[in-house]
């Protein structure tokens, strides 16, 4: 059996322990009892940010506005991501007009824009939009 990997609650922030084979049995809380690694991506905000950092997982987040075309266009692609990554990645969504302090400490100039973090370190960032293929061979180069 391996080392369990630490990852943050989506729904409560409550970190849990998780085997690493299990993963893929749709884990859930044991503070909220809500699924921890949902196929869809999460909502960020100021508030849940710092906590959603911590963990053994990576989580790759999608900085968007409403009023974005781009990032619109985008929306249906990174859900796909999300099905697609779940147990790998984590995937989360900052909406950036209703978090403004955040977009300015992570330093957004453009949107969509793309930022993968590691252990809570940032360790990659895309800006613009792309398809499924794309991000998926971005995601690959970063070890994804």
């Amino acid at each position: 059996m391996s080392d369990p990997l630490l990852i943050p609650c989506p729904h409560c922030n409550g970190l849990n322990r998780i085997p690493a084979e299990r993963l893929d049995d749709a884990p859930r809380c044991g503070r909220c009892k809500s699924e921890v690694l949902p196929g869809a991506p999460i909502t960020l905000t100021q508030a849940n940010f710092p906590s959603q950092l911590k963990g053994d997982l990576p989580l790759l987040v999608d900085v968007w506005a409403s009023w974005c075309g781009p990032c619109q266009a985008f929306a249906p692609t990174f859900q796909q991501a999300a099905a697609q990554l779940q147990g790998r990645c984590r995937l989360g969504k900052l909406d950036s007009e209703a978090n403004p302090n955040l977009s300015a400490q992570l330093g957004i100039r453009s949107i969509p824009s793309l930022i993968l973090f590691k252990g809570g370190i940032e360790v990659a960032r895309q800006s613009g939009a792309m398809p499924l293929p794309q991000l998926q061979a971005w995601l690959r180069g970063q070890g994804i």
